[in-house]
């Protein structure tokens, strides 16, 4: 159970880092559609876990989300600057592939195939 503080701290960084991601995907990632779904923050607020949920016309979502781990000091200090009023510590940030809709896509797949 996450506590108020917590969630409030999730909810400043799922909004700023969409919007670095909505900002940026033209220039860091070649114009892929990267939604962020989920922030997942440590009880001392020091680590954030992302879930992204990546959409390439091409499919390669592999290579996208290794250019994401690769910038991942840039963006958070991208972050840094957005947030420095609101926090004292930016958390570290973890990127991970959410991929619950596969799995929805997935169960519907089974559901409907009888």
């Amino acid at each position: 159970m996450d506590s108020t503080r917590q969630q409030k701290v999730s909810r400043l960084l799922l909004k700023e880092l969409a919007d670095i991601f909505q900002k940026e995907s033209v220039t860091m990632f070649g114009g892929a559609l990267i939604s962020v779904t989920i922030v997942r923050v440590a009880p001392d607020l020091s680590f954030a876990k992302v879930y992204i949920s990546i959409f390439v016309p091409g499919g390669n979502t592999a290579a996208i989300f290794s250019l994401v781990q690769q910038h991942t000091k840039k963006i958070r200090s991208i972050l840094a600057s957005r947030i420095a009023k609101q926090l004292r510590i930016v958390p570290e940030l973890v990127f991970a592939i959410d991929d619950s809709l596969d799995y929805i896509e997935h169960i519907d797949n089974l559901l409907h195939s009888k």
